[in-house]
């Protein structure tokens, strides 16, 4: 099973408590994060991009880098790890994007992938005056499954004359073409998002669900395995989980009711009134993020517990069929991925061969 670092690239990382570590995005705190994920042998990084931020107490994700410039400077710094953007293809055309992405393809020697987003909050655009109206809802895969199909164009023959609904190619040209196989990550739940990836996408990530309920994201891979059987592609899921870790249950789950107990409502509230305006997409991310029982972590699956423990209970995501890895947060990530790499990676059985 693969293991990737979902980096810090906005505030405050992914818990949404005033009671969490507070830091601020920079560079440095990123690259000591990737120089320790790939000393311990991790396979991925991925940043993503959020242009507005939630406010409250903690002004949580009110402060963030650009993911296309970080993931260039980290692939200058590392040597071995993969190194994933995320594209927000509302302000970025397709074509400029495939270069962006040449480009950091050269400084990793082929390391480079990207993860494209439809876009799903009409502040981060309206801010900009880019926001396309709130028919976005009903066609953004639509419009993504052109986006795709221009980058693939691009990719492999360097020259594109598309001519779609949405996006039109004249004689464009972009060379040189990437050295490595670059893959395509889709982050979408929806059918119409699960479709886009059985098509498109190399990978398919989802968000784990509860607190030490390690497989209950199974549903996802079933529904990704019925919509690849139409395509005939191969392609995995990856899971995003936090982990919360300590020398003993007690005191990982001590420092999970502490993180609980200093929830940002105002910042909670302000998501669950952005992930309630999409009235077309019920079945989708956005939802489960936007739900305000377990929103302290964006209601992504959490793993609490000793090294022991979170070591067998990742190793039981790895045994859900077309599972291809995990996607890992943690409460301080500088500490976390040094735990994982030091105490929970070699007591792993999926990462035996990695340790």
């Amino acid at each position: 099973m693969q293991v990737g670092v979902f980096i810090p690239i906005n505030n405050n990382g992914w818990l949404i408590s005033e009671n969490a570590p507070q830091y601020k995005p920079s560079f440095d705190l990123n690259k000591e994060i990737a120089l320790r994920a790939e000393k311990h042998g991790l396979d991925f990084l991925l940043s993503m991009i959020k242009l507005r931020g939630f406010g409250g107490k903690t002004q949580f994700w009110d402060y963030g880098l650009e993911s296309f410039t970080l993931m260039a400077g980290i692939a200058a710094v590392t040597e071995r790890i993969k190194i994933f953007a995320t594209c927000p293809t509302l302000i970025i055309p397709p074509a400029f994007a495939a270069r962006m992405c040449n480009t950091i393809d050269s400084i990793s020697h082929g390391r480079f992938g990207l993860n494209l987003i439809t876009g799903w909050q009409p502040p981060e655009y309206t801010q900009m005056g880019l926001w396309p109206g709130d028919e976005h809802f009903r066609n953004r895969y639509d419009v993504l499954d052109e986006y795709a199909h221009i980058l693939r164009e691009l990719w492999e023959t360097g020259t594109s004359d598309f001519k779609g609904d949405y996006y039109q190619m004249e004689d464009c040209r972009v060379w040189p073409q990437p050295t490595g196989d670059m893959k395509i990550i889709c982050a979408g739940s929806s059918d119409a998002g699960l479709a886009f990836s059985a098509k498109w996408a190399d990978y398919a990530f989802c968000l784990g669900k509860g607190v030490n309920t390690p497989t209950a994201f199974a549903d996802n891979n079933a529904r990704l395995a019925i919509a690849t059987a139409k395509t005939g592609r191969a392609v995995q899921i990856f899971v995003l989980v936090m982990i919360i870790a300590a020398e003993t249950d007690a005191q990982a789950m001590e420092k999970w009711r502490h993180y609980n107990a200093g929830v940002d409502i105002d910042a909670i509230a302000w998501l669950a009134e952005q992930g309630a305006k999409d009235t077309v997409n019920t079945d989708t991310n956005v939802r489960q993020l936007a739900a305000p029982e377990g929103a302290v972590n964006i209601n992504m699956g959490t793993l609490v517990g000793s090294y022991e423990s979170i070591a067998r209970m990742l190793d039981e995501m790895a045994l859900v069929p077309n599972t291809g890895g995990v996607l890992l947060t943690f409460d301080d990530f500088i500490e976390g991925v040094e735990a994982f790499g030091t105490h929970i990676q070699p007591l792993m059985k999926s990462r035996s061969a990695s340790v």
